[in-house]
């Protein structure tokens, strides 16, 4: 058997098709998904979900910045606020803007508790587009 997975930004869908596996990063940690889930409603933290089409396929990975995702009868509903799928992702970019978020993290004042919070975010995103291009942190 296997999972129906959607994949649906605000702007497109990034991912329709059958899979066998799906991880995804929840809010609590990662979720892994399998045929015969049982149903659930799980927060999406920004990070990157891994789905296999096939036990010999290799993993996707796409970045996600958010979201729901909703699992009922083997079909796995993932909403989000936006995704890249990796093999999309250009890795010397997605690699330039991760050590700049990082910079500018470990930059900005503890007092600034608003600029604290968007660059904890921007990092954050950075991040999830790097490791899904590839790179490891």
């Amino acid at each position: 058997m296997t999972l129906t997975v959607r994949v649906v930004s605000p702007d497109k869908t990034v991912w329709d098709a059958v899979a066998e596996e799906v991880v995804l990063p929840s809010t609590t940690g990662q979720l892994g998904i399998l045929t015969g889930h049982a149903p659930m409603l799980t927060a999406l933290d920004t990070g990157v979900m891994r789905v296999r089409a096939s036990k010999n396929a290799d993993w996707q990975a796409i970045a996600l910045m958010g979201g729901f995702a909703e699992i009922e009868e083997d079909e796995v509903t993932i909403l989000v606020n936006g995704a890249e799928r990796g093999d999309a992702i250009k890795l010397e970019d997605a690699r330039a803007a991760f050590n700049q978020a990082q910079t500018l993290l470990n930059q900005v004042s503890a007092d600034d508790r608003q600029a604290v919070i968007q660059a904890n975010q921007a990092f954050k995103r950075a991040r999830a587009r790097f490791q899904a291009a590839g790179g490891s942190v």
